[in-house]
């Protein structure tokens, strides 16, 4: 038996399944495949792809009766960017007002003693500070958003164009299918699966 894994590690390989494959899966499909692949238990599996439901990383949506689950790379990839320019934003923020603090307690220091003024100030720069260094850190972790590997982002992004036009293509089939084997019309197939009317290749 290996390693036990904890939720994050769990997370990160259940999203390894999705963008190694770049298809939509069943629930029973990935308690199936996670264990197999990826080592994790098929009796965690649901409340770790409910996780990464929960904080955006995976799409869920039901057709007809089932719920299928996704997630494609470039989606991360533009979460992750759009991210990074918020903290890029805040910290430049940060930056304005360590200045401001800096630039205020130096003026609160010309020709006087300790003060309150002088006492808040300090405070407010000490929290500013940390702040900065948190922010900074977190920062960190959306290096992989560089300009300079747009073009990568760029190349997964069509590849999972394609995955999903692929899936489409299959829905389109099955509608076929149903059609010449059941004789039933396509509004009403559309309808009975929960398919948009503007269902159609991206």
């Amino acid at each position: 038996m290996g390693p036990r894994l904890s939720l994050e590690e769990k997370r990160k390989r259940m999203m390894e399944i999705f963008h190694e494959s770049q298809e939509p899966y069943l629930l029973k499909e990935l308690e199936r495949i996670g264990p197999k692949q990826k080592g994790i238990v098929s009796q965690s599996v649901k409340d770790v792809v409910q996780s990464l439901v929960d904080d955006g990383m995976c799409h869920c949506e039901k057709i007809g009766s089932s719920n299928f689950f996704w997630s494609f790379p470039s989606e991360v990839a533009v979460k992750r960017a759009n991210k990074r320019a918020e903290l890029e934003k805040e910290l430049a923020q940060m930056q304005a007002k360590n200045k401001e603090l800096t630039d205020s307690i130096g003026e609160a220091l010309l020709g006087r003693e300790q003060t309150d003024e002088r006492a808040n100030l300090l405070e407010e720069l000490s929290e500013t500070e940390t702040s900065f260094k948190e922010q900074q850190v977190e920062l960190q972790n959306f290096k992989e958003c560089d300009p300079v590997l747009m073009n990568q982002k760029r190349e997964e992004a069509q590849t999972a164009r394609d995955a999903a036009n692929r899936w489409t293509d299959n829905i389109f089939i099955m509608q076929s299918w149903v059609r010449d084997k059941f004789n039933m019309d396509m509004d009403q197939f559309n309808k009975h699966f929960e398919i948009p009317s503007d269902f159609d290749n991206v």
